[in-house]
């Protein structure tokens, strides 16, 4: 071993030897950003580096910012660090970050979904359409997501689960009731679209979803048309469409617009038993963007790494589990927040708006965030 390539700092965590951070939660210099969910993608560095699929959702949640890209495993200098990004299965442009020096090779993993084996496909399932799968990648420190690191935490095949979204959309059109679909407006919002069949009524979205929907399709990502609320002409039309809208529209004015309508929330802690009741819906979809607990093994595993720190979430379970099974494993602990709980300022911010949807835009960080930093310097010292 040759010293800590990343440590904990009241910024973020922080790789000393390239001197940068990963996904810092305060202004820093040069922040290399996993993917754009808002606890991992702020304002106020003063340059950015970042996968080059994920740059439109970047710029779109965060305005004008000092963007430099990387392809999947396009290698890159910073100081004596080598470092590369690569596939995490998560999200549009969501990447595992690869350092080497001096010999020595980590994995900060970011947020990252393992889609299941041959042997396991009941319980990883399909992988994630609107992005590359996961890459395990080998490493002598892994830095991996936990937050969904307990064993209960298992989660049935995607494809089965969206088929059980199309027969509720289905029953609820034949009853002529909308169909309220409750999910985070990145990620989680494009996955069920590119997953559902668009026969049966018109696809309606908030203008929050729609925002990131351009930018996603600014990428390449496929997925169907939709509509605004306003634009679905009469009752009987909107009575079969499926509505996809970001949580926190539960109860408010634009959702009261919608009349007879039954809800429904994706999400992978609708696997909680009570949590769809404590939510205040209809139905509960238990589908994730994140690994489950048979996932989270199987990417240490395929790591071959003799060290696991573990942050962000179920952190004490998979350390326990992780040493009594002959690992160097320990914890980061960092500010990162839940994208599957939908509780970030800037989706409050977004939703926050008048109930016309078209009032709202692309979601932007709330006051709290930092200003912008100062002129930023060009993150790489090497191609």
């Amino acid at each position: 071993m040759n010293g800590e390539l990343v440590v904990e700092r009241p910024e973020g965590l922080y790789c000393p030897a390239g001197d940068f951070f990963i996904d810092p939660w305060r202004p820093v210099a040069r922040a290399v950003v996993t993917h754009a969910h808002a606890d991992h993608a702020r304002r106020g560095h003063g340059a950015y580096l970042a996968q080059a699929d994920g740059a439109a959702v970047l710029r779109a949640r965060l305005g004008p910012i000092a963007l430099q890209t990387l392809a999947y495993g396009e290698p890159v200098e910073l100081g004596g660090v080598r470092l590369s990004l690569h596939p995490a299965g998560h999200v549009l442009g969501s990447a595992q970050v690869r350092i080497e020096h001096r010999g020595e090779v980590w994995v900060v993993s970011g947020d990252y979904f393992v889609a299941g084996d041959a042997e396991a496909a009941g319980a990883g399932g399909d992988p994630n359409p609107t992005c590359p799968a996961f890459e395990p990648l080998r490493c002598h420190c892994f830095v991996t997501e936990s937050t969904f690191g307990l064993p209960l935490y298992r989660w049935r095949a995607p494809r089965e689960l969206l088929a059980e979204v199309e027969a509720w959309w289905r029953a609820n059109a034949d009853a002529g009731r909308a169909s309220l679909l409750l999910a985070y407006s990145f990620g989680k919002a494009q996955r069920l679209l590119a997953g559902v069949d668009a026969s049966t009524g018109p696809i309606v979205v908030h203008g929050a979803v729609a925002a990131m929907n351009e930018a996603c399709r600014a990428a390449g990502a496929r997925l169907p048309a939709t509509v605004a609320l306003d634009a679905v002409a009469g009752r009987a039309a909107l009575a079969r469409a499926l509505v996809v809208a970001p949580p926190a529209v539960l109860g408010s004015a634009w959702t009261r617009r919608l009349g007879p309508h039954a809800s429904g929330l994706a999400s992978g802690w609708m696997q909680l038993r009570g949590a769809r009741r404590r939510r205040g819906v209809d139905r509960g979809f238990a589908l994730s963007d994140h690994a489950d607990w048979p996932g989270l093994l199987r990417a240490i595993d395929a790591t071959g790494a003799g060290r696991v720190i573990v942050t962000h979430g179920q952190e004490e379970v998979l350390v326990r589990w992780l040493r009594e099974r002959g690992l160097d494993a320990g914890r980061f602990r960092t500010a990162w927040g839940d994208d599957e709980a939908d509780e970030s300022a800037p989706e409050r911010a977004a939703l926050a708006a008048p109930a016309d949807d078209a009032a709202v835009g692309a979601e932007r960080p709330g006051a709290s965030d930092a200003p912008p930093a100062r002129a930023p310097p060009d993150l790489s010292t090497a191609r």
